[in-house]
């Protein structure tokens, strides 16, 4: 019954929750036995709450559901609020932090009935795509335990991937939900800006990250989503946002007859990796075949980190001085130097990044005059090896690829840029055994019902073969 409860989906085990058939004790009790030994063999957890997450799940089986995650266990990205249970953002400055209140996302995925059981690793504050900080270390990708999650939110990406629970929250400042998904072989979104609040940004006017889920089907991400969405005062950006059916949009294939769907290998990058690229090929394929028309967008598109880094360095600069101040070198070093470059760029430089930023959105929302979706693969080759540098070049097919950034994940941040919804779904395994880097959709602004129709109806055509990591 362990075995079944753990690799059961989300929208399973809240329909055998309120029919009850299984209690939500039996659900979180296997799942925390899997959370143990996730945390044992790839360290994907900074916090795992038993006591109170099986003291929730014994009230959750005596309540009448109370809406449609009831009983479902969650884990949350540690960079997100949650009340009365440690919340470190990978930083020693706030190792013992207990917030008062929920964020919003969170708050609204527990009025769901959904039960927190862990808050899941992230590099410090979320500053890079490798999930290693100097509060937990180094977290492992549970399909090759030489390679990394990628990040910042590879805690999640592994946790669901190993059977940690079906859900996880995830945060996407520039590929971060997206980016580990891929790595980890399992569905992340970034939403629309807006769908979803962000309450803790302290520039809420510059936003780049967003709140979204992590799951291992496309309907479990839109149960997700469609609890977590929705307006609130404390971001302008969701007011007005009120999208109606997400979770039904994620189990109802789109008919592709007829439907335009753009689709580029690179997105300002030189490299792909051989076997990503065949997969990302053979996705093309399967929306061929599902009725889909094709049309390459081979338009020049200049690689995004000349924008999105300086409004993030500078970002973190402000941000994070005083913690630096007060921790010294007790901060990541990568914090630290990347914080250095915030510094070094000019009010001038910040300004006209912002300035591009708007030119790049006009770039991208024209495209979709032209097409309904984009299709891009979602990381330019597979798992990175757990000790890469930040600092060192990324290879692929034996070549330098260029840097972290604009090597490895030059398909995310555009969007983060622009606001556009972006999911990335698996589509494959290596002769190694790695996801082989996901396959991205991309929709115009507030399209993200119909991104997940398109979702729904590639992963039930893809006919991706369904495994499971083992630990030995």
């Amino acid at each position: 019954m362990s075995e079944e409860i753990i690799w059961a989906s989300a929208t399973e085990i809240a329909k055998r929750i309120a029919s009850r058939d299984i209690s939500p004790v039996e659900v979180m009790a296997a799942t925390l036995k899997q959370a143990h030994l996730v945390q044992e063999n790839c360290n994907a957890f900074i916090t795992i709450d038993e006591e109170q997450a099986m003291a929730r799940a014994r009230e959750a089986e005596n309540e009448t559901p109370r809406g449609s995650l009831h009983g479902v266990p969650i884990s949350v990205k540690d960079l997100c609020n949650t009340r009365g249970l440690r919340t470190t953002f990978g930083s020693q400055a706030f190792k013992d932090n207990i917030p008062t209140a929920d964020c919003v996302a969170v708050a609204r995925l527990k009025a769901a009935g959904a039960i927190v059981f862990a808050k899941t690793t992230t590099p410090e504050f979320g500053h890079k795509p490798l999930t290693e900080a100097p509060i937990f270390g180094r977290t492992l990708n549970p399909w090759d335990r030489t390679r990394t999650t990628g990040g910042s939110s590879g805690g999640s990406g592994a946790a669901v991937a190993a059977g940690a629970g079906s859900l996880a929250v995830g945060t996407d400042g520039g590929g971060s939900t997206r980016i580990p998904a891929a790595a980890c072989g399992v569905v992340g979104m970034k939403q629309s800006l807006g769908v979803v609040p962000h309450d803790q940004t302290p520039d809420v006017f510059g936003l780049l990250a967003y709140v979204g889920p992590m799951a291992r089907t496309v309907a479990d991400a839109g149960l997700m989503l469609e609890a977590m969405a929705g307006p609130d005062s404390s971001d302008p950006h969701s007011l007005g946002r009120d999208l109606q059916g997400i979770q039904k949009a994620a189990s109802q294939p789109l008919d592709l007859r007829g439907v335009k769907i753009g689709w580029r290998t690179h997105l300002g990058n030189s490299l792909v990796d051989r076997e990503t690229l065949s997969a990302f090929e053979a996705s093309l394929k399967t929306l061929e075949d599902l009725g889909a028309t094709l049309i390459e967008r081979d338009d020049p598109f200049e690689n995004t980190l000349s924008v999105w880094g300086p409004l993030t360095f500078s970002i973190w600069a402000c941000r994070f001085a005083q913690i630096e101040e007060k921790i010294g070198e007790e901060m990541s070093d990568t914090l630290r130097y990347w914080m250095n470059e915030g510094r070094n760029y000019g009010a001038v430089d910040v300004q006209r990044a912002m300035e591009t930023r708007t030119l790049l959105y006009r770039q991208i929302q024209s495209w979709f005059s032209e097409i309904d979706f984009l299709v891009t693969p979602t990381l330019a080759c597979p798992a990175l090896p757990a000790d890469q540098s930040p600092f060192d070049p990324v290879m692929i097919n034996n070549n330098e690829a260029g840097g972290l950034r604009d090597g490895w994940y030059p398909y995310t941040h555009p969007f983060n840029l622009s606001g556009h919804p972006a999911i990335t779904l698996p589509n494959g395994f290596t002769r190694d055994g790695l996801p082989t880097g996901g396959i991205q959709f991309v929709g115009p602004w507030l399209s993200d019902t119909r991104l997940l129709e398109l979702s729904a109806a590639y992963e039930g055509a893809a006919g991706i073969s369904i495994r499971r990591p083992s630990f030995s």
